[in-house]
């Protein structure tokens, strides 16, 4: 899993917010990895090139989910393993199905809407997924398919905003004659 940046402005309670994100996503990662070790073995749709990895997990806006709460937030990001690249929105506790799984529903995912189909697992809990590539027999490495995954979430997730600066007001630089003359040229108009 890739490590979440620091943010030096955070809030009290970014660093449980961070942990809880963290906790989830590798409980996520954990699953996969014994879905690979356990029920995959020795299937010919798995990339030996690859491994399980969660890249850019980030909780998304609690605003956009209706939600003011940890325990509603659901955490976003791609989830590479070898048979399969997928968005995956992970609710932040672990979610009964409530006869969710194999249903399509349409979700916010950055500035994008995609179909997302709901999954569940004891350890996991429900959560859904959004195919990008099955099987993954195009990525020669694991470099490959990270690099993928970001770039999937950049096209999806919009930049922040840049801090607008005003324009600085300068004086018109004078003609070059009144320049050497040590003059400006409205001075000698007024004369």
């Amino acid at each position: 899993m890739n490590p979440l940046p620091k943010n030096p402005t955070s809030s009290p309670a970014e660093p449980v917010l961070r942990c809880a994100l963290e906790a989830r996503v590798q409980t996520l990662v954990d699953f996969y990895r014994h879905v690979q070790t356990e029920r995959m073995v020795g299937i010919p749709l798995l990339n030996t090139a690859l491994c399980v990895e969660a890249v850019g997990f980030k909780w998304a806006d609690a605003a956009e989910e209706g939600s003011d709460s940890v325990t509603e937030s659901v955490a976003e990001g791609v989830l590479i393993t070898p048979w399969f690249m997928s968005l995956l929105r992970l609710p932040a506790v672990n979610l009964p199905h409530g006869n969710r799984v194999g249903r399509s529903v349409v979700r916010d995912f950055g500035s994008e809407r995609f179909d997302f189909i709901g999954a569940h697992d004891p350890a996991v809990g429900y959560h859904e997924t959004c195919a990008l590539f099955s099987p993954m027999n195009g990525f020669t490495s694991q470099q490959l398919a990270r690099e993928t995954a970001l770039a999937s979430l950049a096209l999806v997730r919009p930049a922040p905003e840049a801090d607008v600066v005003a324009p600085i007001a300068v004086e018109p630089v004078p003609p070059r004659r009144a320049f050497f003359m040590a003059r400006r040229p409205d001075v000698g108009a007024a004369a």
